[in-house]
């Protein structure tokens, strides 16, 4: 009885305690999310997302996330500019803006390691990389891809390699398609088109050629509904007037999401297989920052 006495007196003496270091610690994490960010800088966050292909797995190697800031505003007329969204840097060409005391490669935080792509569809992200970098125009962003990246397909595995074994991935960004959180802190989406992305060569080999588009959540808009049955195996393709493009395979539950969709008019077409009929829905509205929901699509023999 003596000691049962003991032990709630200690207890009853120890939760004032408890309760000063949880706050403390509540306190000392919030100040640290909320620390004013300096004025010379910006933050940035990007996030990693998929335009799936079929394949069962898609493996990236991430090792680096650089962007290029250009801290004076001058590099608008840049003669790459015509250039394709995503390229490989195969001849070091981005490396020359480093020269310019202007524009600076500015390093972010990311967890290094194998990403598997088509975990990244149907809504579903990961922060890639993020951190404070240099106040100014952004202008690219460079990932840096390790040797172990491979792809399944059919329950086989295959090695996948660049053309010439190039290592940077370069993605020509503008500084108004990010979204505004608030202030100087910023966000995109980098959408990574699988199936675009991915080449069979002649000999049954894998090689990769980046295919990267850029979204946002707030600037932009997104589509979901489910596709039932299971066994139809559907193919979502969503597509409008100006050949924009985009492609989801639903989950096993029927459930999938297009994000990054144009602000206007688009359609939806949904192929099939064993025998179910192909479907298409005209003239759905995307809205700005909104999702809109198409129900249940219900396939029929």
């Amino acid at each position: 009885m003596k000691n049962s006495l003991r032990k709630t007196g200690l207890l009853l003496v120890m939760l004032p305690v408890l309760a000063a270091l949880m706050l403390y610690s509540c306190k000392k994490d919030q100040s640290a999310s909320d620390q004013p960010i300096p004025a010379n800088q910006q933050k940035v966050s990007i996030y990693l997302s998929d335009d799936p292909g079929l394949f069962d797995k898609v493996l990236l190697d991430i090792r680096k996330v650089e962007i290029l800031v250009d801290t004076c505003g001058g590099i608008d007329n840049d003669p790459w500019d015509d250039r394709d969204r995503c390229w490989w840097d195969e001849d070091r060409r981005d490396d020359r803006h480093g020269r310019d005391t202007c524009q600076v490669w500015d390093s972010l935080a990311i967890r290094p390691g194998v990403y598997d792509l088509l975990t990244l569809r149907n809504g579903a992200d990961t922060l890639l990389a993020g951190g404070l970098i240099h106040k100014g125009e952004m202008k690219r962003i460079r990932i840096t891809v390790g040797n172990n990246n491979s792809l399944v397909k059919n329950s086989v595995t295959y090695p996948l390699a660049s053309v010439s074994g190039q290592s940077k991935i370069i993605v020509r960004v503008r500084h108004n398609e990010w979204d505004e959180v608030s202030g100087d802190n910023l966000q995109l989406w980098l959408d990574f088109d699988v199936q675009r992305s991915v080449i069979r060569t002649w000999n049954g080999k894998f090689i990769l050629r980046p295919y990267i588009n850029v979204f946002t959540i707030l600037k932009m808009g997104s589509l979901s509904g489910r596709i039932t049955p299971a066994d139809a195996y559907p193919v979502v393709s969503v597509y409008n007037s100006s050949r924009d493009t985009l492609y989801a395979l639903p989950w096993r539950n029927g459930d999938f999401k297009v994000r990054g969709l144009k602000v206007g008019t688009w359609s939806v077409f949904v192929n099939t297989s064993n025998g179910y009929k192909d479907t298409t829905i005209a003239n759905v509205k995307i809205e700005r920052g909104r999702d809109t929901r198409l129900g249940e699509i219900r396939l029929h023999k």
